[in-house]
């Protein structure tokens, strides 16, 4: 099968990745991914405490405990729950931060 050799006014079709456009996407891409994984984190921590405080609710609710008692150990672990989680990502925060700048350091 014959090749046809390219016109020498035509461009040559480079196919080498730029290190510098691909160190650009990776950045774009890394900062999109933390972001939503902040997401992800901040909506298991709210899926988590629903969970647990319908869980009391329904225990006092089984138990026949008054409601008044109940609605208070529900609100309560509720809100223990969320802080504890906003936390856990907080923490988790900063210890990703610090690894990433012991990371960079010779």
């Amino acid at each position: 099968m014959r090749t046809r050799k390219p016109d020498a006014a035509q461009m040559t079709l480079e196919l080498n990745p730029d290190d510098e456009l691909e160190r650009i996407i990776e950045a774009r891409v890394a900062e999109r991914a933390e972001a939503q994984a902040l997401g992800w984190r901040f909506r298991l921590v709210i899926i988590e405490t629903v969970m647990i405080a319908s869980l009391v609710l329904a225990a006092g609710i089984a138990l026949d405990l008054p409601m008044s008692k109940t609605l208070t150990g529900a609100a309560t672990v509720g809100i223990g729950c969320f802080l504890t989680g906003l936390m856990l990502i907080g923490l988790t925060g900063a210890a990703s931060r610090l690894l990433a700048k012991l990371r960079r350091k010779p």
